[in-house]
């Protein structure tokens, strides 16, 4: 992938919109990580749930980046802002995850560095908030260093994988950004 096609890039990692015609190497990818992500996430395995994807990502109130590995363009995750809402709350939640092959070597914490500075410069936003099952301790790991803070307990707050599951609420906001 040339460089010119990435939105934001870092040392090792830069980021870029999902594309339609990403679906059949997210797809291959999703295949292999439903059970490196259970039961933290569901994502589509099949042509079909790609295109719905994309479509939901499409609306006005959400933004998808996919996370690459600078140099090579293979695709290491993915960071989606949904539910952004505007006037005067200017927030939206995260949702992530990383592809088994590229996790554990800082692709993803790089890459939500940079749809931070996404989300609190070019799209405006004063808040992120993050929901974490408790018990995912990577995920838990990756938002801690990027500082952002625990503001509560959910139970039952999502459905995931046929079950009501709980989280923990975390946020920042674009006062706690630190340094790129």
């Amino acid at each position: 992938m040339p460089e010119h096609a990435y939105l934001a890039e870092g040392t090792r990692a830069a980021i870029r919109p999902h594309r339609r015609e990403d679906g059949a190497e997210f797809v291959r990818l999703a295949r292999q990580s439903v059970s490196f992500h259970r039961p933290w996430l569901t994502l589509p395995t099949t042509d079909e749930a790609y295109e719905g994807f994309i479509d939901q990502l499409e609306r006005e109130d959400r933004r998808g980046f996919l996370v690459c590995v600078r140099e090579t363009g293979a695709l290491a995750g993915f960071i989606n802002i949904n539910n952004i809402v505007r006037g005067a709350f200017q927030c939206g939640a995260i949702g992530y995850g990383a592809f088994p092959s590229t996790a554990g070597r800082g692709y993803m914490s790089e890459g939500l560095g940079l749809v931070l500075r996404q989300a609190f410069g070019p799209l405006g936003l004063h808040r992120i908030e993050v929901n974490i099952q408790p018990g995912n301790e990577a995920s838990t790991a990756l938002v801690k260093r990027h500082g952002f803070r625990l503001e509560g307990f959910s139970p039952d707050f999502l459905y995931i994988e046929g079950a009501w599951r709980d989280h923990d609420r975390w946020a920042m906001t674009s006062d706690m950004l630190g340094p790129a």
